[in-house]
């Protein structure tokens, strides 16, 4: 059966992440190891790691997803930003090793006034370095972009030239998320920005480097470059979109992870419910 999830919140421990996931049927999970928003990482205690673990086990939640820090920007012009982000990237990978999640996620960053070509380069540079220092047992997995102004990781191309250019193991493959895509002018709405972007997919990526799928509606408009997330058919790629996405081509099999907006308790169960609606129907 498809793996779907979302991404709940570690407040009050590691594992409440676990039972909020599984208290709403979920068979996958994302989460932040950390608070996202700042440089500080306090160590994981063992017994949480402990505990952790065998409910992850009890719950069967797989894949287990780690999200990296907003701060990295491993494109960064600036020394320090580009050593704090390393090393916190390093440390990201170390905390999946150690609660035993599958992927983290990662934005490589943005080019800080350099053209887009230049500031890639240079966070391939970035992850050349990171490979070169040991090897996890969890994989990193790129994911695309919105478009914003100085992004490096909007176009499946520029997927592709990530991937080509590190070497090793650490990269396991790509994270697509819908609402970047479409905001980045992929236009999923309809049955030709569908198949172009699964052309582009099979092209540049290849299927089988494609791990997750980031299912979000858009707020904003196709090509609008606006990363604005939305509850699934309230957007602007809206419910038949979104039913013809998850089951065109090389998207069909991966795992899915919602990461729509949570305002009120309701939100999750009603965002889950309409896509397992989705995945019981035909495109």
């Amino acid at each position: 059966m498809r793996r779907l999830g979302v991404h709940t919140s570690i407040a009050g421990g590691l594992h409440l992440s676990l039972e909020r996931a599984h208290a709403l049927g979920c068979t996958a999970l994302q989460i932040f190891s950390h608070n996202p928003r700042g440089w500080a990482v306090k160590a994981i205690p063992e017994e949480d790691v402990f505990r952790f673990r065998t409910l992850r086990a009890e719950f069967d939640i797989s894949p287990l997803v780690i999200h990296t820090s907003y701060l990295i920007n491993l494109a960064s012009r600036d020394v320090i930003l580009l050593k704090k982000s390393l090393d916190m990237l390093v440390t990201e990978m170390d905390r999946a090793d150690t609660i035993g999640a599958d992927y983290v996620i990662l934005h490589t960053g943005s080019a800080s006034g350099d053209d887009a070509r230049t500031a890639r380069q240079r966070a391939i540079a970035a992850l050349n370095s990171i490979a070169e220092k040991k090897q996890w047992n969890a994989g990193l997995l790129i994911e695309n972009t919105a478009g914003e102004r100085g992004d490096i990781s909007s176009a499946m191309s520029d997927l592709s030239e990530i991937l080509a250019g590190v070497r090793g193991t650490l990269i396991a493959g790509v994270c697509i998320d819908t609402c970047h895509a479409f905001a980045a002018g992929y236009a999923l709405n309809g049955e030709r920005g569908m198949q172009r972007m699964a052309d582009e997919i099979e092209r540049f990526v290849g299927a089988g480097k494609l791990k997750l799928i980031h299912l979000n509606d858009s707020k904003g408009a196709s090509g609008s470059r606006i990363d604005r997330h939305e509850h699934i058919g309230f957007g602007r790629i809206g419910a038949k979109g979104l039913q013809r996405f998850i089951h065109c081509g090389p998207f069909r099999d991966a795992p899915l992870i919602l990461e729509t907006p949570k305002k009120q308790e309701s939100d999750d169960p009603a965002n889950l419910a309409k896509v397992r609606r989705m995945m019981r129907m035909k495109r």
